[in-house]
């Protein structure tokens, strides 16, 4: 946690002292959640070393070692600080500059306030007192620029407070020589800019603290999410609820969850029934029943009942600090839209400095010293590149926040930036589009063979892992039937599974794989057409070579299903779905679906193949999918969503984690990422745009034709409104 920074060029300049450090492969700062995220070596260096080099640059740093709760309550309490200490400054600042103001523009506004002002003292000591009252401004309120200014500067790396010291500096020191020796200047060049130089601090300082209220406002997602973890739990010891700190609290430990209370703790429910609002997780507003046996999340709010809740996950291993984690990593990184960005502000600052050198010495050759000065001063104030460094970072944090808050994480920024560019969403079927729970719906017998086939095939599926497999054993165990003996099996991926019962030989799975192995299946060619049209997966079972059994297996698509690809399609998206299913079974499901693409008879190993295929073709494919077989699929795609219920290892594959099963959270995704770049986008381009038009008439451009100067007073006026309008733009993400 980096403090004192205000600008894009404070964020390089942190990054480039981070990076120096030997033994650091990566550093990347973010200037909204004032982070600094770093990969490095521990053998060849250390938290201390990276501490160091950051404050040697002026800025300073957290404690890293705090778990996230502490680490939060310390950045909420140094913005807390920051925000105070400008409220501070902004307010003495405010004081000065009043009578500073009414003494210097006042007689010019009302000539008759002049002539009062003269009768209470002479017209020279009121200079003195604007040059007492400026002096205090400058180097009170406006000491902070200088601190920084000065340290940037020195270091090769100037930014907005060495702009804004340069800027105030010239007014201030110019004014100071007028008042203290008037003759080393014409008549027509004796003016003074004392109020231009404390407006100026002011009103920058006013920008800053509207800032740090915004941006304390585009983190509460993170605040929000660590709120949610109760500080203490009652842990059951001897039969009693006894209070302890949550950090007490260990694995196996059974924690008591009051009436109204938050869960807090990951874990299994081993005593009472009640209503669970896990709305934080997975963004659905109705309660979940929870009894003896079912998981709960730490965070969520416990209804009317009691429960027991044995912990199987605490602290950094819970859900929720999982979720804080990837939420912080995505705001921490930077999507490729944000490497325009990141190069103009490499070199804008100094190109500033160059522009108003030029301005001024133009304006000195062509006009007049005190044009000169104002133009130049003007351009170094307007050109602040506060509003750059906030564009991205800003609509990050609280995109992916308002995400967190619907059951969808982002994993990174570039996910976030990824997922709208899809032009194809490629579905996995088998619990994604529908339910995972495959039931046997109808039974197909050869001629001499019956019912006992059922039980021979469920003996060999026994030791298959496959949803249909388990399907078949559980509809045999529900009839009471034993199953006999089963040896020799041997799973085939993607086709079926082989073995010996009773001495014969077995085959089930598909009717390819039957074919193959040369078993006659054209005499079932109506039944399979027929179970094909209903949606249904066909299984056969051949004994010793010769067609015994079909199987239908149905498996429910889920109702929301219908409502995410409409969604999807109507957002101008393509969909395909990528199965292992017969082509007829693929194709009734797409045509009920209203599915574009249906891709059929995929094996496992070959999904990845199946969306780089489509990628081939030029599309960009976000892929959908549940299981351990979807992962390497997820990792092929442009961008990868994850169902939050399926594997770990899809779910580490997946640019995106749906928390829950709702494929309807896919097109939230979607519309997520896609009003989070278009903001960044707005952001990105009224910054630069506010700098294009800007500087040419702050350097007096228009003056020759229309008489129009910018005053320094209105630039920085300008330059403070210019952040808050981007902070601004960036909470609308908010109310999505």
């Amino acid at each position: 946690s980096v403090t004192g920074m205000t600008c894009a060029a404070c964020v390089r300049r942190v990054e480039r002292a981070v990076a120096a450090v030997p033994g650091v492969a990566e550093a990347q700062v973010n200037l909204a959640t004032e982070r600094a995220t770093v990969r490095f070596r521990p053998d060849q260096a250390r938290l201390s070393d990276l501490t160091e080099a950051i404050r040697s640059k002026g800025y300073d740093v957290l404690d890293p070692a705090r778990v996230a709760q502490e680490r939060a309550e310390a950045e909420a309490e140094a913005r807390e600080q920051e925000r105070l200490g400008l409220r501070r400054k902004m307010r003495i600042a405010l004081a000065l500059v009043v009578p500073l103001m009414a003494i210097e523009m006042g007689p010019m506004v009302v000539p008759a306030f002049g002539q009062v002002l003269e009768t209470v003292m002479p017209a020279r000591m009121w200079r003195v007192l604007s040059l007492i009252l400026a002096t205090v401004v400058q180097f009170g309120p406006g000491r902070m620029f200088y601190v920084r200014g000065w340290k940037a500067l020195a270091g090769g790396s100037p930014d907005m407070n060495s702009l804004v010291m340069i800027g105030t500096s010239a007014a201030y020191g110019y004014s100071v020589l007028v008042t203290v020796a008037p003759r080393l200047f014409p008549v027509e060049a004796q003016h003074v800019y004392f109020e231009a130089a404390g407006v100026i601090i002011l009103f920058i300082l006013v920008g800053k603290y509207a800032e740090a209220l915004a941006k304390g406002r585009t983190n509460q997602a993170i605040r929000g999410l660590v709120d949610l973890q109760p500080a203490t739990a009652y842990v059951m010891e001897d039969g009693q609820p006894i209070e302890r700190d949550l950090s007490d609290v260990r694995r196996g430990m059974t924690v008591q969850v009051r009436s109204g209370g938050r869960v807090p703790v990951d874990g299994r429910v081993v005593q009472g029934r009640s209503f669970v609002d896990e709305s934080m997780v997975t963004g659905e507003p109705v309660p979940v029943e929870k009894g003896a046996g079912d998981t709960v999340v730490g965070g969520t709010i416990n209804g009317n009942g009691v429960l027991h809740v044995e912990a199987t996950a605490v602290g950094a291993d819970a859900l929720l600090a999982q979720i804080i984690r990837t939420v912080e990593a995505a705001q921490a990184g930077r999507p490729a839209v944000q490497r325009l960005a990141d190069q103009v502000v490499a070199v804008f600052v100094p190109v500033v400095l160059v522009i108003a050198a030029v301005t001024f010495g133009v304006w000195l050759y062509f006009g007049t010293l005190t044009m000169a000065l104002v133009s130049a001063v003007s351009v170094l104030i307007i050109a602040c590149p506060c509003a750059m460094g906030l564009a991205t970072p800003t609509s990050i944090m609280v995109g992916s926040g308002r995400a967190a808050r619907a059951g969808v994480l982002f994993r990174s920024a570039e996910a976030l930036q990824s997922v709208q560019a899809a032009t194809v969403v490629a579905f996995d079927k088998t619990g994604t589009l529908t339910e995972g729970r495959p039931a046997l719906v109808s039974e197909h017998y050869g001629t001499g063979f019956d019912r006992s086939v059922l039980a021979w095939v469920a003996a060999v599926e026994t030791q298959s892992e496959h949803p249909i497999a388990r399907t078949l054993v559980q509809a045999s165990k529900v009839r009471g039937w034993s199953l006999p003996d089963a040896s020799n099996v041997e799973a085939v991926p993607g086709r079926g599974i082989r073995g010996e019962v009773a001495g014969r030989q077995l085959l089930v799975g598909s009717r390819r794989f039957l074919d193959e192995a040369g078993v006659d299946t054209k005499t079932i060619e109506d039944a399979l057409g027929t179970i094909g049209d209903r949606a249904e997966t066909p299984v056969l079972a051949a004994v010793d070579a010769v067609w015994a059994a079909l199987f239908a297996i149905s498996d429910p698509v889920r109702p929301e299903s219908a409502e995410a690809i409409r969604a999807l399609k109507a957002g101008g998206k393509r969909v395909a779905l990528i199965t292992g299913d017969v082509e007829r079974t693929a194709q009734a499901v797409a045509s009920r679906l209203s599915i574009d693409d249906p891709i059929s008879e995929v094996l496992p190993t070959q999904k990845a193949a199946a969306v780089q295929a489509l990628q081939e073709r030029g599309e960009r494919v976000l892929f959908v999918g549940d299981g351990i077989n979807d992962a390497p699929a997820l990792a092929q795609s442009d961008a990868g969503i994850a169902i939050g219920t399926g594997t770990d290892v899809a779910i580490e594959s997946a640019d995106v984690v749906l928390m829950g099963d709702d494929v309807r959270k896919v097109a939230t995704a979607v519309q997520i990422s896609e009003q989070t770049l278009r903001n960044i986008k707005q952001n990105l381009f009224w910054a630069f745009a506010y700098n294009v038009l800007l500087i040419p008439v702050a350097a007096g451009v228009l003056y020759p034709a229309f008489g129009i100067q910018l005053s320094p007073m209105f630039a920085a006026a300008a330059m403070g409104l210019s952040s808050v309008f981007v902070l601004a733009n960036a909470l609308r993400l908010g109310r999505m």
